[in-house]
């Protein structure tokens, strides 16, 4: 059986926006779990998207009352896979190399910070940026992501 999971970072909202509600219902839930990696910025946006099975990290923007709810990194299992989830910090040049220090054994790592979207296999491990969902984004261009998980891996960029 496959798994699907729709995968945000870098939202950025104060609170629920028509922009959050029409993605949740364009691209979220039809999926089997949601996963968010950081900067939220609301605690509101985790009440609203945790009507799914959820999971997510606090990032750097986030507030105080985000970070005592969510930590900094954690590991989900799902099925045979193990997946890293962190926001990652600092430049994004050479933030695929930290981050990969903070999980020795795990199939994915799921981040964000960058609000590019990245989907590349590296030494085994599937990098994973969705992207900015409805942050700020030098190219203007706003995307999530989808990861399914069966037999095997696979993930996709979605532009919304």
């Amino acid at each position: 059986m496959e798994t699907k999971i729709a995968v945000l970072s870098d939202t950025h909202l104060h609170g629920i926006s028509r922009d959050l509600v029409e993605l949740y219902e364009k691209h979220l839930k039809d999926k089997d779990m949601i996963i968010h990696a950081g900067d939220f910025v609301s605690e509101e946006v985790i009440d609203f998207l945790v009507k799914k099975p959820f999971h997510g990290v606090h990032g750097n923007m986030d507030p105080l009352e985000v970070k005592k709810r969510l930590p900094e990194k954690k590991i989900v299992r799902v099925g045979r896979f193990k997946i890293g989830l962190i926001h990652g910090w600092g430049s994004p040049k050479g933030l695929e190399d930290k981050i990969r220090e903070q999980f020795k054994d795990v199939d994915i790592i799921i981040y964000g910070h960058s609000h590019r979207p990245e989907n590349r296999v590296k030494e085994g491990v599937l990098f994973f940026n969705p992207g900015t969902a409805l942050g700020y984004t030098s190219s203007g261009m706003h995307s999530i992501g989808v990861l399914k998980l069966g037999e095997t891996i696979s993930g996709e960029i979605i532009d919304i």
